[in-house]
């Protein structure tokens, strides 16, 4: 490492050592052995190439606040807040139409239940098609446009669902604005990995990761009264108001991260100053065409030839698909097992909501810690790996709370036991979550929005799918038998995914052309 490079890695670490809690010496030195590391093997502008291109547009060390990993921890955690809000709204609007899918049936001439069923579920199908542009496009672009262009979109056409007039057109108005609300699905995790380090990454993974599953549980606790008091075409017109408050949040306070994007910027805007057309980004210039048709390509590209991305698609759709059947059959549990109101039994969802917020307070309490321990143990050099431990817990927790919540609602129990298998199972499903974010983000630094397309594309056709066959499953064999069947099929995916990671994740990365390093 060159003196250069000295100078501004311990500019980096006072620049930390500003925003974080005192530490002890010995502390110190352990930082400063990692962060010499990880600069040492991060990829690096070669020193000769900027001393012989003085036309090369690079950051200017630690001192150049455009560069998102030079922000404070204050903007950097507003910016995690803000990507995790517009994350939470669309997955709101996916379950909020739950409580009142009976009504809305009726009203629009629905002829059969999948008809009444197909009104929540297409909006996640949705959610399979927009990612596999929105995530290319913000590799391109940037991501603050994309984000902010797609709520719009969003906006627009969950608006027009309250105005709906028959099935068809309420279809077609659901898919479309989940093709909108899908964006923040794919961008957040690339925009998280934009600004936060390996090591300090996993809280800022732990919010936007639970903002997916707390959408989905408290939309229908707040559209069950909504549901009762007034007609459901307010369903969709408060939660159009909720994303128009946080569209104009977001033009006030949401930043771009993309640093190829910023550097591209910042070229223009010093060409416009000193009038030199010769300055140039170390990316190789590309005609729009060419950017667009390869970006477009990538995300399926990956899910097709990357064994990573594949095997966390499979076991993360099965969570996202367990999490809308729950969804969409949890009003029936309390409205025909436990005889409760609509509203009353909208008020179950808590404990769901309560399993992934406690799931999240305990990973992140431990998740960038064991992270630094097992880094520093291998001589200071931190792998995607590290993020399996959550995984593991995780996958054991979430059969467990599905034993307990449908054997309890066979039993016809007192109401707590099926809620407290609800919580343990959210525990377990935001754990494996957050490592699995956290793992993707890790291994593919750079693409991470693509590689993160890649996952929803699956994910995503499990929520659409599960709630269309649940109901008749349940009918079957119950719900005792029906979570026992997908418990054990968690244990098959669950059980042996996070020790594929472990073992084997270190070769695959090696072998791909997209995984950081």
């Amino acid at each position: 490492m060159d003196q250069k490079e000295h100078n501004s890695s311990n500019s980096e670490r006072t620049l930390d050592a500003e925003d974080s809690a005192p530490i002890t010496t010995e502390k110190q030195d352990e930082q400063k052995s990692e962060r010499d590391l990880e600069a040492a093997k991060s990829p690096q502008p070669d020193p000769k190439t900027e001393q012989n291109d003085p036309d090369l547009v690079t950051w200017d060390g630690p001192q150049d606040v455009e560069n998102p990993k030079n922000w404070s921890n204050k903007e950097k955690w507003v910016l995690t807040v803000l990507v995790s809000i517009f994350t939470f709204v669309s997955p709101v609007a996916s379950s909020m139409v739950a409580p009142a899918l009976g009504t809305l049936g009726r009203e629009l001439h629905m002829k059969s239940q999948i008809e009444v069923e197909m009104a929540l579920s297409i909006f996640v199908l949705g959610y399979a098609v927009g990612p596999v542009f929105f995530g290319p496009v913000s590799e391109i672009f940037g991501r603050s446009r994309v984000l902010q262009a797609s709520n719009v979109f969003f906006l627009a056409w969950n608006l027009g669902c309250g105005f709906a007039q028959n099935s068809a057109e309420m279809f077609v108005f659901r898919f479309l604005s989940g093709i909108g609300g899908s964006a923040p699905l794919a961008i957040g995790g690339g925009t998280i990995g934009d600004v936060w380090p390996p090591e300090r990454r996993g809280k800022a993974v732990g919010i936007y990761s639970l903002a997916p599953l707390l959408g989905p549980v408290l939309g229908p606790i707040a559209e069950m009264w909504c549901a009762e008091k007034t007609t459901w075409c307010w369903i969709f017109w408060s939660s159009s108001i909720f994303a128009g408050v946080i569209q104009v949040i977001g033009l006030i306070w949401l930043r771009e991260t993309h640093a190829p994007t910023l550097l591209r910027r910042k070229r223009a805007r010093l060409v416009k100053k000193t009038g030199n057309e010769k300055l140039h980004t170390a990316e190789p210039p590309k005609s729009l065409l060419s950017s667009m048709g390869g970006a477009l390509m990538r995300p399926s590209r990956m899910l097709a030839t990357q064994p990573i991305v594949q095997v966390i698609a499979l076991y993360m759709a099965y969570l996202f698909g367990l999490t809308y059947l729950i969804t969409v059959t949890f009003p029936v549990v309390w409205s025909e097992v436990y005889g409760e109101s609509l509203g009353i039994g909208g008020l179950n969802f808590i404990s769901l909501g309560l399993g992934t917020v406690l799931g999240v307070q305990i990973n992140t309490l431990f998740v960038d810690r064991i992270y630094r321990r097992l880094k520093a143990k291998n001589n200071g050099v931190g792998l995607p790996e590290y993020r399996v431990p959550s995984m593991i817990i995780g996958s054991v927790l979430e059969p467990i709370g599905l034993f307990w919540y449908g054997w309890s609602v066979e039993g016809h129990v007192h109401w707590i036991m099926p809620n407290l298998g609800i919580a343990i199972f959210g525990m377990g499903v935001i754990m494996c979550l957050q490592g699995m974010q956290g793992y993707i983000i890790d291994s593919y630094t750079r693409f991470a929005a693509s590689a993160l397309a890649a996952v929803v594309i699956l994910r995503s056709l499990c929520g659409f799918g599960f709630p269309l066959f649940a109901p008749y499953l349940y009918q079957r064999v119950g719900y005792g038998w029906e979570s026992s069947i997908l418990a054990f099929i968690g244990i098959a995916i669950g059980i042996s995914s996070p020790f594929v990671f472990w073992f084997y994740g270190a070769k695959l990365r090696a072998l791909s052309k997209y995984a950081a390093g």
